[in-house]
């Protein structure tokens, strides 16, 4: 049999524990050995066995290490290393063989460690092969982490065989090594594999277990399926926690609603398992997707609003201190609804709860201001934020620079743009599009030219939009020479101009008289495979009515409509402008 005992520590890094080697019958006297051991990196914990018959046991005691750092699992109790399997029989001679069997199993098991410590999963698994063919049985352990790396790279069959390799040796698998193959097949949307390895577990599955299945279930709207597996999970008399109704809240709200929610939060109360912040977060985001979504009845809207205050107050009066991210479901959802000013009372009332606005909590109220195009607002409140310690994020300034830009204020949006990185906040792609479209579009493409050269020199990789916001603006600053010779150098670069650029520069063409051009760019446009829109045909109809060819352009839009191509309520825009 096999004994663990907790260590009790030592000085000097020692641990040791008590072992009872043989007990008298007479008197009852128990002789007691205490085993010390020095903790070095791979040495931490002694493992003593007694094997075989009394005198056996006499003969020799038989003790291996495992290592310390690596057995213990995640509920902080001891994840045991396989017991050797010793055949009983009489002699010094067999138990010494058997010692030395056990060391090259330890060695072994050690090396697997080391393996799959190291990443070298294949050969860890050749390994693992090896050991099982000689007769030696793995330690769960590295087992365990050979099947979570394999998982990790997406390699869910092999992870399966080593679990099938561990199973055939002897070994025992605990909940652990079935709850890693388990979330390996969820994270990798194989949740009917993850089914069979529950159905088929050795041991007793854990919370754990039916939490990751019923997460990926409610995560693939599989919302009554899930139900099915917490029927399962409570027939075995394991019982749910605060995660496992959480889960099944939040897929409830999304399917079933709100009402129906409140339900299962009910029955969560009734059976003793006491709400967290992050399931009344869940409903409270229920309550306001739900009045989003009704946007003909204002009145719904702010019923629903009033709804997720009183389930704040519960959460308070119940002594669930609401988090950021409560108060932030609650400013997101007013903002969208355009009461910009009860969400400013939200954002005033956070330092009372203990909670200190972040981001995310002005990132709304800036958008609203920005949407009402009251950019004064905007600015005001992005200033109170830096004053308050609170400095925006790359979000912030994106949402304020799209605003500017559409104002027409591309000027300050230029300047904000310089001003980022001293504020430690590097633009990204979408912060110079912004701009360079802004620009572009103000007829200040010269200024948007030098923008491009400064996100190269940054790193930062032009996309076809930040082309396309380039190539349009030269064309309608009647630029369509360089815009030409612009689109020329994208597709010596390898980049494919889209409908976008084809169009821009169509109708710089036909603007300058160039129909004849424009048509050509059209067939370019076809032979490399682009398809045209409506707008590519209108652009042209209009460029051959510009020049004078009325009759012909009619023929055409008529032939266009026939076909399908042009939309008939297009074809009496156009026919408006001739």
């Amino acid at each position: 049999m096999e004994l663990i005992v907790p260590p009790k520590q030592n000085h000097q890094g020692f641990c040791s524990f008590h072992y009872d080697i043989h007990k008298k019958k007479t008197s009852g006297h128990r002789k007691d050995r205490n085993f010390p051991c020095f903790n070095s990196p791979s040495v931490e914990i002694l493992v003593v066995k007694k094997q075989g018959s009394r005198k056996q046991r006499r003969s020799g005691v038989k003790v291996f290490a495992v290592s310390f750092t690596e057995t213990f699992s995640t509920n902080g109790g001891l994840r045991l290393s396989n017991a050797e399997r010793m055949p009983h029989g009489k002699g010094r001679g067999q138990v010494q063989g058997n010692s030395s069997h056990s060391f090259e199993e330890f060695e072994s098991n050690n090396y697997l460690r080391r393996l799959v410590r190291n990443g070298e999963l294949e050969e860890g698994f050749k390994h693992l092969e090896n050991m099982v063919y000689h007769g030696d049985i793995p330690d769960i352990i590295p087992c365990t982490s050979l099947i979570r790396g394999f998982c990790r790279v997406g390699k869910t069959k092999k992870a399966t065989r080593v679990m099938e390799i561990l199973e055939d040796s002897g070994a025992v698998p605990d909940v652990i090594t079935y709850n890693v193959l388990i979330s390996g097949y969820c994270k990798s949307g194989e949740i009917y594999n993850a089914l069979k390895v529950l159905e088929r577990m050795s041991v007793a599955p854990d919370v754990v277990t039916y939490n990751t299945i019923l997460r990926t279930l409610c995560d693939s709207g599989k919302l009554k399926q899930a139900m099915e597996v917490l029927d399962q999970q409570l027939q075995k008399e394991c019982y749910p926690d605060v995660i496992t109704y959480t889960i099944l809240i939040e897929a409830t709200c999304k399917e079933s609603g709100v009402e129906q929610a409140m339900k299962l939060l009910d029955e969560m109360r009734d059976k003793g398992c006491k709400p967290d912040v992050v399931t009344y977060n869940v409903l409270i985001n229920g309550i306001c997707k739900e009045g989003r979504l009704d946007e003909a009845i204002i009145m719904c809207s702010t019923g629903r609003w009033m709804d997720a205050e009183k389930l704040l107050a519960e959460m308070l009066r119940k002594g669930c201190s609401p988090s950021v991210v409560t108060f932030n479901i609650l400013i997101n959802f007013l903002c969208r609804k355009g009461l910009l000013g009860r969400a400013i009372d939200i954002l005033e009332k956070m330092p009372k709860h203990g909670c200190t606005p972040n981001s995310l909590s002005y990132n709304p109220l800036l958008h609203g201001f920005c949407k009402e195009k009251k950019m004064d607002r905007a600015i005001e409140y992005l200033e109170v934020m830096v004053t308050r310690g609170c400095y925006p994020d790359i979000v912030t300034y994106n949402t304020l620079l799209t605003a500017l830009c559409k104002d027409g204020k591309v000027d300050i949006a230029v300047e904000i743009l310089n001003q980022l990185s001293s504020k430690g906040c590097s633009p990204v792609l979408i912060t110079y599009n912004t701009v360079i479209d802004g620009l572009s579009k103000m007829g200040k493409t010269e200024r948007a030219m030098q923008l491009l050269f400064e996100m190269r020199e940054r790193g930062l990789r032009p996309d076809i939009i930040t082309y396309s916001s380039l190539v349009g603006g030269l064309s309608r600053e009647g630029k369509v020479e360089e815009a030409i010779d612009f689109f020329q150098d994208l597709e010596g670069m390898g980049v494919r101009p889209n409908s976008v650029i084809y169009n821009a520069i169509m109708l710089g063409l036909c603007k300058a008289r160039k129909t004849d051009r424009a048509i050509n760019f059209l067939v370019h446009m076809v032979s490399k495979g682009c398809k045209p829109t409506e707008s590519t045909y209108t652009i042209l109809i209009e460029g051959l009515a510009y020049e004078g060819f009325t009759k012909e352009a009619l023929e055409l839009l008529n032939e266009l409509c026939s076909r399908g191509v042009v939309k008939k309520s297009s074809a009496e825009q156009v026919v408006v402008k001739f």
